[in-house]
């Protein structure tokens, strides 16, 4: 790094580096008062994170935050952590993993930069404006440099940005895509106009699920901001654990992340709640960006048809058509978001391996997985709700 006159630092801890300084790479779109592009990266969140123990010592995710500097200036940041294991991360190489042990090789621990838990597409290599070309080789050649001079099988940016993904591929990096689906808002003035763009039996069956929703015998409230108080989270903890335990074994964030949250980032939360007698029987949590409303968490102490879709998906259209938000993004998975109207989207992830003839087998899948990913999205697409347009002679 001496001939650009720019160091790179590993961090063990947010501790050791101003909140400004990191957002200033981070979010420097904050500067006009508006919201971050998404909270993700921010300072408070990464933060949120490592005070509550949800990454760190025991988890599988050892920080190891990137900061380059130039002449003592913060010009780029990356969430870096060192992995254990390949939970929590949603673009999945256990086979890789499989492939690479099989063949006498030690696979873990490896390097990730990523938002730990967020399958949500974000920028990654985070540069201060004016510094982006440099800042973002400065990381990347940084993790490289890391994960060769300590011997680690690899490093991995998931859920980055095209930018990014192309920009990572013309520094030698493998590129990814796997698939995601996102509501995209078309300008609808309310939910009744989405609804008229798709076809008939689609927009019976929304209709329905909705008004099944309702039956649960209560009310359904979005709170965010100063609406949220402590106690909203001991009830969603609940819901949490509950999915937490059905999916992954284990909850990924801490009971303290919620308590840390709710007093650093509740503008940057929504909170859906299903209540009744005055208490939450169900819960979706959604984190807002500046034109994204991101899904993240559901849960239910109890099973009511289609509160799910319900809290979910159409409580999140709302909201996104209500603040004129460009699209809301679901989380990983789910065909079954396609028929309410959430198409596929391609998501990238940045990918490098030590060894040469594994880095060259998973260059030839990552070939074969795109074009087929390409052809899927194109099949899903035709199958997507909205009322076809007949072209004229």
């Amino acid at each position: 790094m001496s001939d650009t006159q720019i160091e790179i630092e590993a961090l063990g801890t947010l501790s050791d580096i101003a909140p400004e300084d990191w957002d200033a790479c981070a979010c420097p779109e904050v500067a006009d008062g508006g919201r971050p592009h998404d909270p993700f990266t921010t300072y408070r969140f990464m933060k949120a994170l490592e005070d509550s123990g949800s990454v760190g010592t025991g988890t599988g995710w050892q920080p190891r935050y990137l900061v380059a500097r130039q002449e003592r200036q913060v010009i780029a940041v990356a969430p870096l952590y060192a992995k254990g294991h390949s939970q929590g991360e949603y673009i999945f190489d256990r086979n890789w993993a499989h492939a690479y042990e099989q063949a006498g090789g030690r696979y873990y621990p490896k390097l990730q930069i990523a938002v730990p838990f967020t399958p949500a597409t974000g920028r990654r290599l985070l540069t201060r404006p004016g510094f982006e070309t440099a800042g973002a080789s400065a990381l990347v050649q940084g993790a490289v440099h890391i994960a060769a001079e300590n011997r680690l099988s690899s490093l991995h940016i998931t859920f980055c940005t095209e930018q990014e993904a192309l920009a990572g591929k013309q520094m030698g990096l493998m590129h990814r895509t796997t698939q995601q689906f996102h509501w995209i808002n078309d300008g609808y003035a309310d939910f009744g106009a989405f609804l008229a763009g798709l076809s008939s039996r689609k927009r019976k069956n929304i209709r329905k699920e909705r008004a099944t929703a309702q039956t649960f015998g209560g009310e359904i409230v979005a709170l965010t901001g100063d609406a949220l108080e402590p106690g909203h989270w001991d009830a969603f903890w609940h819901f949490y654990q509950d999915t937490g335990a059905r999916k992954w074994g284990t909850p990924y964030l801490t009971r303290r992340f919620f308590d840390i949250a709710q007093d650093t980032m509740r503008d940057d939360m929504l909170l859906v709640l299903a209540m009744r007698n005055g208490a939450p029987v169900a819960g979706a949590l959604n984190f807002i960006g500046r034109d994204v409303l991101y899904g993240r968490y559901w849960g239910a102490i109890e099973d009511h048809p289609c509160l799910h879709f319900e809290l979910c998906y159409y409580q999140a259209l709302d909201y996104a058509i209500a603040h004129r938000l460009a699209r809301v993004e679901a989380g990983a998975q789910g065909g079954h978001k396609l028929a309410r109207g959430y198409m596929p989207v391609a998501t990238h992830s940045l990918h490098w391996v030590a060894d040469d003839g594994f880095a060259r087998a998973i260059a030839q899948y990552l070939e074969a997985e795109r074009d087929a990913l390409d052809e899927e999205i194109e099949v899903l697409t035709s199958y997507g709700p909205f009322r076809k347009v007949m072209s004229e002679d």
